[in-house]
């Protein structure tokens, strides 16, 4: 049996960790990081296909993240190389608690004008025809402005109709959206395109004034969406289909050393779970064990060496 194929559409930028008591001339760390990014690496990981859809510039450092990419088993072949341009730039700070604050840099990186282009929004919807399920983030709507979104949106909606499945994480960053009632509608629409929606309840409610976790589901459900994941922190999910739903604890952690990509790693977890046949309950259990294992580790990727081992 063939694996199944995800293409997994956002942005990944250059990463600098910063430690908490700020920077020293030898404390900086350089990576890469971006929220599909990681999901797509974890998905490989677990043994699904997954394409990278995105832009980058044609210099070294793009280079470098290809390579990177590509070693960890995700595609790169609907990664754009536009000349002259460079990456995003970020820099990370991480508090005593785990949580983390971010400073960005990346109004002209390439991968904000990715569905600017009809044309090249029709070659890359083309390549997609053959895939299981297109991914993607709040992050990723925030890239592109209102011409890209509704291309975006075109596209997504025309697959669907095709038969693919669409995963859609809202991922709220207030610093992406200078006018929230813009990304309402953007969330909105996404979530009623998707047949997998995967939302933080804390991302929510800052967003859309939500009361409780049970408004979040039902909301979302009134859009359309038949399968929504509410992800909750330390308190687990709620996971809803149709009527039906049931609430799958996290595994528990006794201090979070760095909480980057929880969220990403669940989502890998969930949707490698679905995609290999399991129930919504195990696939659940599945993102929160490897979300676990992440946050007690710096930096968004676990080593290969720490990925916990699930069951087929």
């Amino acid at each position: 049996m063939s694996k199944p194929r995800v293409a997994s559409i956002g942005e990944c930028m250059l990463e600098l960790s910063v430690p908490a008591a700020g920077p020293g001339a030898n404390d900086l760390r350089m990576g890469f990081g971006g929220d599909t990014l990681n999901t797509a690496i974890y998905l490989a990981r677990l043994g699904v296909a997954c394409d990278y859809v995105s832009a980058l510039g044609d210099d070294h450092f793009s280079e470098w993240m290809l390579s990177r990419w590509r070693e960890e088993g995700v595609g790169t072949a609907l990664v754009e190389q536009v000349p002259g341009r460079l990456p995003g730039l970020y820099a990370i700070e991480t508090d005593d608690s785990g949580e983390r604050r971010f400073n960005y840099w990346r109004r002209e990186a390439p991968a904000r004008q990715v569905f600017e282009d009809a044309q090249r929004v029709e070659q890359i919807e083309r390549s997609l025809l053959d895939y299981d399920l297109v991914y993607l983030s709040g992050i990723s709507l925030s890239l592109y402005g209102e011409n890209g979104r509704e291309r975006l949106f075109g596209m997504l909606g025309r697959l669907r109709e095709r038969g693919l499945k669409i995963g859609f994480d809202g991922n709220y960053r207030p610093k992406g959206w200078p006018q929230s009632e813009t990304c309402r509608e953007a969330f909105s629409r996404a979530c009623a395109l998707a047949d997998i929606v995967l939302p933080t309840f804390e991302d929510e409610q800052a967003l859309f004034g939500d009361a409780s976790p049970r408004d979040t589901l039902a909301r979302i459900a009134n859009g359309g969406a038949a399968e929504i994941v509410l992800k909750q922190g330390a308190r687990g999910c709620l996971v809803a289909l149709g009527t039906s739903v049931s609430e799958v604890p996290a595994e528990a952690v006794a201090k979070p050393l760095d909480t980057t990509a929880a969220g990403d790693s669940f989502n890998a977890g969930y949707l490698a779970g679905r995609l290999h046949g399991k129930s919504p309950e195990a696939a659940a259990l599945q993102g929160h064990r490897l979300a676990a294992q992440v946050i007690q580790c710096r930096g968004a990727i676990l080593p290969p060496g720490q990925m916990p081992r699930f069951e087929d």
